[in-house]
């Protein structure tokens, strides 16, 4: 029984079948975690989703930015972009049923293994949160998404304020910084206000910003993070932290993570052709 931690897809069913392939996976015997952004930019969403909800509960998967636009474009709360490649999606014949997949799909998940606990989000965690706090507001925002206000919630969700945390918060702003911490958060200040205009690498962090996972005493240093988002972030020498976006939709690789004994995982990659100019997504 193998457990399988794997980045962004965006579509990218080919690459996603050859990398189950490489590591043997079996649905009767194994599980995956998908780290959000199943969808947009790569050539078949449709299959990426129809693959995922056939696997039952042997898929785990998170909702990602992408994933979130898909679901507003479907409820016309957005109009598509110009790079969006969804079409196969909203044309379906089983548009309603992905759809309604997609929707109930989980904004953080927690995951024990060989002794590790493993937080798994898309994007990141507010230095406020530990991870019991983590799982408690992605389940408020999850409640929202699978509930009738869905379309309604969809429409008052992008902003980028509030930027920071703060416990008394109530409402929609409340649940847009929870969406966009999990969905969208690359650089914070260490009192955890966020930056979405910056999309480089490290080196690119805003005068008074820094990673997210590099603020001292955040409440999650305890505990493992995986998380995705991040094509332009390169290897990090660490062990608590691991980052799973390797840029597969823009030409780079599709990655797991194969969970073993703490700071003993493996990688396995597949090289993924571009289905974009290659760029900052």
């Amino acid at each position: 029984m193998a457990h399988y931690l794997i980045g962004d897809v965006q579509g990218c069913n080919d690459a996603l079948q050859r990398l189950l392939d490489t590591l043997a996976f079996s649905p009767s015997r194994d599980t995956l975690w998908l780290l959000g952004d199943l969808v947009n930019r790569g050539p078949d969403s449709a299959g990426v989703l129809r693959r995922l909800m056939g696997y039952g509960d042997a898929a785990r998967c998170l909702l990602g930015n992408h994933d979130l636009h898909l679901l507003a474009v479907a409820h016309g709360v957005r109009p598509p972009h110009r790079s969006d490649t969804v079409a196969d999606i909203l044309q379906a014949p089983d548009r309603a049923a992905l759809l309604d997949w997609l929707r109930r799909q989980s904004l953080a998940l927690r995951h024990t293994h060989a002794g590790e606990e493993i937080l798994m989000v898309h994007a990141g965690v507010l230095p406020a949160w530990d991870a019991s706090k983590t799982i408690s507001l992605a389940a408020e925002l999850e409640a929202v998404l699978r509930g009738p206000d869905l379309p309604g919630f969809l429409q008052r969700m992008y902003g980028n304020e509030p930027a920071c945390w703060d416990d008394d918060l109530q409402g929609d702003a409340r649940l847009r910084v929870i969406v966009n911490a999990l969905t969208r958060l690359r650089f914070c200040t260490d009192d955890g206000t966020m930056e979405f205009a910056t999309k480089e690498g490290v080196a690119a962090a805003p005068p008074g910003y820094r990673p997210w996972f590099e603020v001292p005493d955040r409440r999650t240093a305890g505990v493992t993070v995986a998380f995705g988002h991040w094509s332009t972030l390169g290897p990090l020498a660490r062990t608590d932290v691991l980052a799973l976006d390797t840029g597969c939709v823009w030409g780079g690789c599709l990655t797991a993570l194969r969970l073993l004994s703490p700071g003993a995982h493996e990688r396995i990659a597949v090289k993924c052709e571009a289905a974009q100019t290659p760029g900052t997504p």
